[in-house]
């Protein structure tokens, strides 16, 4: 997603977002891992995941890969016995060099041919792709993702205008692949490598595709969007309960899935 869930509360109140990632588990309870490397694992961040997770049907778990030699815990085995991963922002370029040293990187690829649910915001949902564009460096700049997906994605469409005019540059003159641009609430949501659907967390949320216009500049157009149950703006959302949403998410279900 460009932006929101729980380590947002500022810009996103709704809870649609990270309610969604449980239901495309298709499990009643189940296993739900945070990894907060991007922002360096802080305190504030593991405590707002338990705060939003910690009541509803699933067990909730942090993988810290900084504190490994106290936690004591195997990062791999515990990666692939999850249904659902969530990974949070910061810093892209970071997290990736962390991954690499840890053979994360390669742990989420197994992950996700598994089936195993794999999500985040912002450096957490542009990972997955090609590339995308950080703001590690302070300033808005190209960054290669894993690329799990085909394309490209950038983030806070809404929030950060300094990455658009950068990410519409790269696309257009061929430095990162045609993809996609997410304002904060929205997401987009990938069944193997397919688009199946955008999704938003507020009503008014975006998600732009984003394509060459052959001259050194883009064609952006805007992807229709499903503002989900409870989202910011629209009716409050049913009690969560541990059928919750599984019917209804039963075609997402079958092949690999991601969110972002």
């Amino acid at each position: 997603m460009g932006g929101g869930g729980f380590t947002m509360p500022e810009q996103d109140h709704s809870e649609a977002l990270d309610r969604f990632v449980l239901e495309l588990t298709g499990k009643e309870v189940p296993r739900i891992c945070f990894l907060p490397t991007a922002s360096g694992d802080p305190r504030e961040h593991v405590t707002r995941f338990h705060e939003r997770f910690g009541d509803w049907p699933c067990e909730p778990s942090i993988l810290s890969l900084f504190h490994l030699g106290r936690d004591r815990i195997d990062p791999i085995a515990h990666i692939l016995s999850q249904d659902a991963l969530y990974i949070g922002g910061g810093s892209m370029r970071n997290m990736l060099a962390i991954w690499r040293e840890h053979g994360i990187d390669e742990a989420m690829r197994t992950a996700w041919h598994r089936g195993v649910v794999l999500a985040g915001l912002s450096a957490g949902a542009m990972c997955w792709f090609e590339g995308g564009v950080s703001m590690s460096g302070g300033q808005p700049e190209v960054v290669n993702g894993i690329g799990l997906l085909p394309g490209s994605l950038t983030v806070h469409l809404d929030g950060e205008a300094e990455r658009m005019p950068v990410y519409t540059h790269a696309v257009g003159t061929g430095a990162l692949p045609r993809g996609y641009a997410a304002e904060d609430g929205a997401a987009l949501v990938f069944r193997g490598t397919e688009l199946a659907e955008c999704v938003a967390s507020r009503l008014g949320a975006r998600v732009l595709r984003v394509e060459p216009d052959g001259v050194g500049g883009t064609v952006n157009r805007t992807q229709p969007i499903r503002a989900l149950r409870g989202a910011a703006g629209a009716a409050s959302p049913e009690p969560l309960t541990e059928s919750h949403g599984v019917s209804e998410l039963r075609a997402l279900r079958a092949g690999r899935h991601r969110w972002d």
